[in-house]
Parts: structure tokens; sequence; C-alpha cells
């Protein structure tokens, strides 16, 4: 492959990384012609971007990348690896669970500005909120004591309407 080629595929990876902001690095090597197609149809549906890369490449991409230290996740690009690249953190973890039988093995992940390593990360990948999430439920938990104020007033105001009815249909 020439030298411009090379620049040329790194360039496109750190544009991706830089778009998509979450990336796993998985293991490929056993999986077979049939798994992977069926994987890559999965993360299409999903939104998640799966490509194959020359691990060197992507090395020389994430150290051109100067705004994170991915030193970490170096150890991990041996052998036949994958890279899923998506916008919600969890959706490729998720993904991943479900195809546990053929065998897509977590190598490491960048998500949520956090770094993981080893294939035990994924139950905690898979649980990590997305911004949106952690959000609604700031939203919910905001609004729990509102509610809980306005539902009072209203049953006191039921209360005082039932009160003043009675009163009214007594006769004086």
């Amino acid at each position: 492959m020439k030298k411009e080629d090379k620049s040329i595929i790194i360039s496109q990876l750190s544009e991706t990384i830089k778009k998509y902001g979450h990336f796993y690095l998985i293991d490929v090597t056993a999986m077979n012609a049939e798994a992977t197609a069926q994987l890559r149809r999965r993360c299409f549906e999903v939104g998640v971007k799966l490509v194959v890369v020359k691990n060197s490449l992507f090395h020389r991409a994430l150290l051109s990348m100067e705004d994170v230290d991915y030193s970490p996740l170096f150890d991990s690009l041996k052998g036949n690896t994958g890279v899923m690249f998506a916008e919600v953190a969890n959706v490729p973890a998720k993904l991943l669970k479900e195809y546990k039988d053929t065998n897509p093995t977590l190598k490491g992940a960048y998500a949520e500005e956090g770094i993981y390593v080893g294939a035990d990360q994924l139950n905690t990948l898979a649980n990590i909120k997305s911004k949106s999430e952690v959000i609604a439920d700031i939203v919910a938990l905001l609004q729990s004591p509102i509610k809980n104020v306005v539902s009072t007033l209203q049953s006191g105001a039921n209360t005082i309407h039932g009160v003043l009815e009675t009163l009214s249909k007594r006769p004086e």
C-alpha cells in the first residue's frame, strides 16, 4: 500500500472517530463469513458502523487524535480487529451481548470519555446510560416533587369542594 493511501485511510479513520465519539474494538477472528454478515446487518439496523481495520493504521489514527490519550487501547490492537463506531455509547455493548454465540469478543472500547479494556467490561459498557437517558432521569426527578405538590393541592381542593357542597345541601 502506498504511503499516500495510508495517510488517506488514517485521516478517514480520525474523522470517523470524531464523528461518532464512541468506538469498540472487537476480535472477529472466530466469526465465519455468515456470522460477520449477520452482525454487519444488525449493526446497520441499530445505527452502528462496523469496519475491519488494519491495526497499524488504526493505531496511527489514534495517535493523530491529540485531545484524548488512547494509549491503554494500543495493546488491544492485535489480530483481526473490527471497530464498531456508535453515537450512543451503550448500543454496541448491547449488540455484542446478543451475539455471544458467534463470538465477537470485546478487546477494548472508548465510551463516554472513558477507556475500557478487556471482555470483562462488556456488562459495564452495556449499563452505561446515554446522555439523553441521564437528562430524562434528571427531569423525572425534578418533576416528582412538583407532581406531589400539585396532587396534594388538587386533593385539598376536592375536599374543600366536597365540604362546601355538603354544607350547601344541608337544610338550615
